[in-house]
């Protein structure tokens, strides 16, 4: 599923993204790389997709959410950005959001545990050792649970088999909408379904 989320040829879409600009956070140890189909069929749909140009997404940093804003300064400095969060990635989407939510159209998370207990899945453990922080005690304050002054739209899937799926689908309030998905925690961006979901959604 990883070299499918890598390199495989872009998914035909239905919609026409019409020039809309997207950001695209990976998961936890993931990179750029890994979001690839998903952006080349987002590009191939009529979308300007980047990836988020900060390397592999090794866990909360005191900067992140400051060099997110770089980022999207250098893309986009005049027009709003739809952030694409997967995992760890729409956590990061989520709070920028909150923080900046004039430069931000839209949020969409892809399993992202924004609800529950941080310990709502099967990794806390690999990423405090990576991250070198309690899950429940990154270095920058945030509400997961609450949700951002823009649009919200939380993907979840009963299959997830990393993330909780009522985690990742949130309570009342948490999202504005919630999309179930039957896929795996890793085919949120490789599958094609998913992936035409996700394009629909940033049009919708």
């Amino acid at each position: 599923m990883r070299a499918r989320a890598s390199f495989a040829p872009a998914v035909p879409m239905d919609v026409d993204g019409g020039g809309r600009r997207v950001l695209v956070f990976p998961g936890f140890m993931a990179s750029d790389r890994t979001t690839a189909r998903l952006r080349r069929s987002l590009d191939a749909a009529g979308f300007q997709s980047h990836g988020w140009g900060l390397g592999r997404n090794g866990g909360v940093r005191s900067d992140t959410l400051d060099r997110i804003r770089n980022r999207i300064d250098l893309l986009a400095p005049d027009e709003q950005v739809t952030l694409v969060g997967w995992s760890l990635g729409g956590l990061l989407a989520r709070e920028y959001a909150k923080i900046d939510p004039d430069r931000v159209a839209k949020v969409i998370t892809l399993g992202s545990p924004f609800s529950a207990h941080p310990r709502a899945n099967n990794a806390w453990r690999v990423y405090q050792l990576i991250a070198r922080h309690r899950v429940d005690a990154p270095p920058i304050e945030v509400r997961l649970h609450e949700k951002p002054p823009v649009p919200t739209i939380a993907f979840w899937s009963p299959r997830d088999g990393v993330v909780a799926p009522a985690a990742a689908r949130g309570q009342p309030g948490e999202a504005d909408a919630h999309v179930e998905l039957s896929c795996t925690h890793m085919a949120f961006v490789a599958n094609p379904d998913a992936i035409r979901a996700i394009a629909r959604a940033i049009v919708g």
